[in-house]
This record gives C-alpha cells, structure tokens and sequence, in this order.
C-alpha cells in the first residue's frame, strides 16, 4: 500500500509583492512547517510543567515538553472526572485551561479525554440517585464543552462502552447510569449535550475493545440516530505488538462504517511484556519496568511499521501515542524518552519520518505572472523568496491562491 492521494493537495500560487506586481523567474521554497493529518500524543507533561511548584523539576518538564513540540501538532489533555474534580463544584478549569492555552498559542491542536467514563470517575457522585447523576454528568459536558470551545474543540465524549455496564471492579456512577438507560441511550445523551455546546466540534466514541461487540455497539448508536465524527480505537498493546495482520484486520473492520478513524491511545513498549494471563492491564502492578537497549530496537522498528500503515490508510485521520515518557501509565516502559529526559531510538525515528520522509520541502521558480504550482502533503507552509516569508494552507480546496510576500 502506497501513502494516499487524500494525503497531498495542488495549489496555483501567484506571488506577488506588497505593490501587487508579480514576483517573476524568482526561487520559491516552500517548506510544510504542520501537517494536515493529526500526529499526537499525550500532552500530560505540559500540565505537569505548569503546575509542579519545584523550579528544578519546572526545567526537567520544559526540556521534556521541547522534545514533544519537535514531533507532535497534537495533544490529549485530562479531563477524567475524578481527577478534575475531587471535590463537586471545584474543578480544576483554571490549571487546564493554562496548559490549552499555552498549547493553542504553539499551534498545536487538542483534545480532551474523557467526557463521561466509568474509571476515575467522582465518587461524591454515589450519594446521589441515577436520574440526578445523569443531570450532573449533562452538566458538566456543558460545562467543559461550552467552557473550553474554541480552543479544545475534539472531545472523547465518552470512553469505553462496551465494558461499562458489566464493569464490577468497583461500584461508580456511570456504571450505574449505563444500566438505567442503557448503553445506546447514555450515548445518545451525552453526544445530543456534547453537540448541543459545540456544533462543529470533533466528537468521539472511544474504545479499547476491538472485537465485533465494538462494531455492534457502533451499528446500533448510528441506527439511534448518533452522530459521530469519529471512531476512537485504542491500541495499547503491553503484552505485545499487534503486527501487521491484527492492524489490518481493525481497520477493514472498523472503516465500513465510512466514519474517520483515530487511533486514540498507541502504546508499544520497549520493555518485558505483561504476561498473557493478565486480562487487566492495570492489575500489572510492578515496582520497576525498565527500558531495555534490546527492547528498544524493537519498538522503533514496531512503531515505524504501524505508522506506516496508518498513514497509509485513507480513513485514518490521527494517531495519538499515549506516554511521551516512560513510567507514566502503569510505570510501563512504552514513552519515545527515558524517565531521565534522553531520547530512545523511536523518538529519533518518529521525528524523521513526519518531519522528513513525510514532508514538503521544495524549491520551485516562477513564471512570468510570478506563479508556481505546488504539489505536496496537505497542512501549513512557510512560503519564501528572497529572505521574505508569507504563510499558506495546502488544503483539499486549494486552488488558486494569491500570496503575498
């Protein structure tokens, strides 16, 4: 399989100078500086940057969140409920909102994970009766949607259906919930609020269940009449890398529905797997999970290949890798940087392959009315001539464009 067409663009550019005459016979460069396609990760590290009170640790996580921003257009931020609200009524908007606008403001696009979840969810929500938890669990997605539109404007509106109503780990509100009104009507309501606070917003199922009860539940929301904009698949893969074959097979699966598909949370790891017996990812709990020199080859090599195919499907819209760092979920060697901040042969590799095999950087002369035409990857360009820039957007309506410099 070969990159995609929908992957490129063309454009017509006329340059002209700031008096409106063409700029003829003149050198072009015009360099992608952000791709179109979501290249993400967790941006759990900014938060930490903006909150750690300590100046020493303040400079660690500033060197970790400059590595980031070398790679990735595209960040999750934390929105789990019981976290960001321990105590109802006191949200953590204002840390939150200080990372999405520091990330806004570098280019980067966001998202926030997750709107309604069964795990990590507000305990103080117990003492209340099912009719009452839906009420609260509608008002906070008008609170989050309505409260961060137009900077966090793609939400997980809800996280892992499939499990939700069975979940007997330990007793939570939305488990509750889902059985009251079961798992296509709790979907219904909160995408119907998500949507009803952000119109244009890019709103997600997200599941990590890859298996044909995911499909079911997607058939069955759409035949109630939810409105998805994309299909969340999660892929962490702590007890091995799925390879090519199980890769494929999700994807022929899950693009019939003709819907854009993220893969919401990539995981690979440069460490000893989770044995197979373990059914929970999180009841692996361990002191110590090293990075390992032997492991890491192998995780540069995993992760190009499924890159690779991702990109090279036309329905993929993003992909998200979920630790930037090692030691983060599950203290799982699985991060692009050692838990001391030095770079692992993946990250190098990632980084080249956006940056540099996946990229438009060309150099292109004009004709006599100062035009060119520019074929490349489809995102945002520095234009340049003669020491002057202008910026442009290579996009599916380019056509032609007057810029000038």
């Amino acid at each position: 399989m070969a990159i995609p067409s929908n992957r490129y663009s063309k454009a017509r550019l006329i340059i002209k100078d700031k008096d409106g005459n063409p700029v003829a016979g003149k050198k072009i460069r015009a360099q992608l500086k952000n791709h179109e396609f979501l290249f993400g990760c967790g941006g759990f590290d900014f938060v930490a940057y903006h909150n750690v009170p300590d100046e020493k640790m303040k400079e660690f996580f500033r060197e970790r969140t400059e590595y980031w921003l070398d790679v990735f257009n595209f960040a999750t931020l934390p929105f789990y409920w019981g976290n960001f609200e321990r105590e109802e009524g006191k949200p953590m908007t204002e840390s939150v909102m200080k990372t999405a606008l520091d990330l806004k403001e570098k280019g980067v696009k966001l998202k926030g994970h997750p709107l309604c979840w069964h795990t990590v969810c507000a305990d103080w929500l117990l003492k209340y009766d099912n009719e009452t938890i839906m009420q609260k669990q509608l008002q906070r997605i008008q609170r989050e949607v309505g409260g961060f539109k137009g900077i966090i404007d793609m939400w997980d509106v809800i996280n892992e259906v499939v499990i939700m109503p069975v979940f007997d780990k330990y007793d939570n509100a939305v488990t509750r919930i889902c059985n009251e009104y079961g798992q296509v009507g709790l979907v219904k309501k909160v995408f119907e609020e998500a949507r009803k606070n952000n119109k244009d917003a890019t709103l997600l199922i997200n599941d990590f269940n890859t298996t044909p009860k995911y499909e079911d539940l997607i058939e069955r929301c759409l035949d109630a009449g939810v409105e998805f904009s994309a299909i969340g698949i999660q892929s962490h893969q702590h007890q091995g890398y799925w390879g090519r074959e199980k890769t494929e097979d999700v994807l022929e699966r899950f693009s019939r529905f003709g819907l854009p598909l993220h893969f919401t949370e990539n995981t690979i790891l440069s460490g000893t797997p989770v044995p197979s017996y373990i059914e929970d990812l999180n009841d692996w709990q361990v002191d110590e999970w090293p990075s390992l020199p032997e492991y890491e080859k192998i995780q540069e090599e995993q992760i190009k290949e499924m890159y690779t195919i991702l990109f090279e499907h036309p329905q993929v819209q993003a992909i998200t890798y979920w630790d930037f760092s090692d030691g983060a979920w599950l203290k799982a060697p699985s991060g692009f940087v050692r838990t001391d901040n030095t770079l692992k042969p993946s990250y190098y590799m990632l980084r080249d392959l956006i940056h540099k095999e996946w990229s438009t950087n060309v150099e292109i002369v004009t004709d006599s009315d100062g035009a060119v035409t520019l074929e490349g990857f489809k995102g945002e360009y520095i234009i340049n001539c003669d020491n002057k820039e202008a910026k442009f957007t290579l996009s599916d309506d380019s056509d032609t464009v007057t810029i000038v410099i």
